[in-house]
């Protein structure tokens, strides 16, 4: 739904295939694209003329389809978490190097078009090097509707996995140096909703940067009021929206959820992907703010404020070509011939591991490092070069 008018929109893709096993959706997409609709995923990837792959399935369905993608000769681009543990994480990084294809992960913020930004502008040495970043984002994750394995933690839901691995990006494509260890809390505050809601980590980086991670998914406050009231596709939110997550919820009722759910999936009339062209601002993953020895950057949907020695600026991006364009530019790019993206098969594997070192800093209630979870999955961190 929501990467596809990007696709769509890109001059380097031509969409010829889906698979789905919903057929409203199969019907939609054949009507829309004028292309085929498969029910079997692996009848889909015998075509000779699918070059690549896009995986935007749930969860704990990546690993398998990722393995198939790639045993048939095609590049992948699957949707973050790359998969729901590092053992997976590892098969399919594996795979990708044996079958001499590109594995990339995302969209993920860690390309949204302010992080690149304001990742240049660290690199660039002119504000002294990165000690800090501070992420703050509080949102209706878990109250919008859900599957119920979107409320478990042991098929990567919850926010940890789901919304973890967005931060995560993000600081490590600031800060561009491995994350030596983690200490982290993680919150199950509401019986009905059992899945982690609430965490908050600090990492320490090698070099001696670190970074807070904050996120909740209460429905409580709403930071995307520290960045204009942008939400997080980068679209002006409405007034007096505050609770409509929870009343939404509360009127389906327990065996509404389902149905409520349905009615957002693709190929239902109800749920329209949102317009390609009249995006004034860039997503974003709430309250970031990094620390450099000169100067302070503030990201914003549309700039980076930077508060230096002696001024405070302002860096104005132009406005984002299509949803996701910079993700799937990388991609194809990469596919062509052209450099491996950032967010490649090892550094999926990274922000993986670092998902399960605040899952397991918490429940041991101490610092863990990364190479600690490599270890106990009997993998070896330096196999996946994604440290960096």
């Amino acid at each position: 739904m929501l990467t596809l008018p990007g696709l769509a929109a890109h001059p380097g893709v031509r969409i010829v295939a889906a698979f789905d096993p919903r057929p409203d959706a199969a019907q939609q997409f054949s009507r829309a694209y004028a292309a085929r609709a498969f029910s079997d995923l692996r009848t889909m990837l015998a075509a000779s003329d699918i070059d690549a792959v896009y995986i935007a399935s749930p969860h704990e369905f990546h690993a398998e389809q990722c393995l198939d993608a790639l045993q048939a000769g095609k590049h992948v681009l699957v949707e973050k978490p790359m998969a729901i543990n590092l053992r997976e994480a590892g098969r399919m990084a594996e795979a990708a190097l044996a079958a001499g294809r590109v594995l990339m992960v995302g969209p993920s913020h860690g390309l949204d078009a302010p992080v690149i930004r304001a990742a240049e502008l660290i690199r660039s040495g002119e504000l002294g090097r990165i000690r800090l970043v501070t992420a703050l984002n509080f949102t209706d994750f878990l109250y919008r509707p859900r599957r119920p394995s979107e409320l478990d933690d042991s098929s990567g839901g919850g926010v940890v996995f789901s919304q973890g691995a967005h931060q995560i990006d993000v600081v490590r494509r600031l800060v561009g140096q491995p994350i030596a260890s983690i200490r982290s809390t993680t919150g199950v505050w509401d019986p009905a909703r059992k899945a982690q809601g609430a965490y908050t980590a600090f990492l320490a980086f090698e070099g001696g940067a670190a970074a807070t991670l904050t996120y909740s998914g209460y429905a409580h406050f709403d930071s995307d009021q520290l960045v204009g009231n942008i939400n997080e596709l980068g679209r002006p939110k409405a007034a007096g929206g505050y609770g409509e997550a929870r009343r939404r919820l509360a009127d389906a009722g327990a065996t509404g959820e389902a149905a409520l759910k349905q009615s957002r999936m693709y190929g239902l009339a109800s749920a329209a992907s949102p317009p390609a062209h009249d995006l004034l601002h860039h997503e974003h993953f709430g309250f970031l703010l990094a620390s450099c020895e000169r100067a302070d950057l503030r990201l914003f949907p549309d700039r980076i404020e930077i508060s230096s020695n002696t001024e405070q600026r302002d860096d104005v991006l132009k406005p984002p070509a299509a949803p996701r364009y910079d993700a799937i530019d990388a991609f194809i790019r990469a596919a062509l011939g052209g450099e491996q993206p950032v967010q490649d098969a090892g550094w999926g594997v990274e922000t993986v591991a670092c998902c399960e070192a605040i899952v397991q800093s918490a429940a041991l209630e101490r610092e863990v490092t990364i190479d600690e979870i490599f270890q106990a999955s009997e993998l070896s961190r330096s196999n996946f070069n994604g440290a960096r």
